[in-house]
């Protein structure tokens, strides 16, 4: 005797909504990144690379093709000296 197909309902309800989660945490993800996938194995120089380009541009990902820095972005310096070396 076979399964009624009533039993596999649910089963189709959970894999659908984990489909549906899966799909928008992606897609969020997505968003977030300004349309393109997200990073994986990032080192000390991607978030240094990262951290310039949101000071240039706003946003993590965004990428400028102006030759010069915006006005106010040379005291916009994540390194900070010592008074003692001014």
């Amino acid at each position: 005797m076979g399964v009624p197909f009533e039993a596999l309902l649910p089963y189709g309800i959970m894999l659908g909504m984990f489909a549906f989660s899966a799909v928008s945490v992606g897609k969020l993800k997505e968003m977030q990144n300004g349309g393109k996938k997200a990073r994986r194995g990032l080192d000390a120089w991607d978030r240094v690379m990262m951290e310039r380009d949101r000071r240039l541009t706003g946003f993590a990902r965004g990428q400028t093709d102006k030759p010069f820095a915006p006005p106010g972005f040379e005291l916009n310096n994540p390194w900070r000296m010592e008074s003692r070396y001014m």
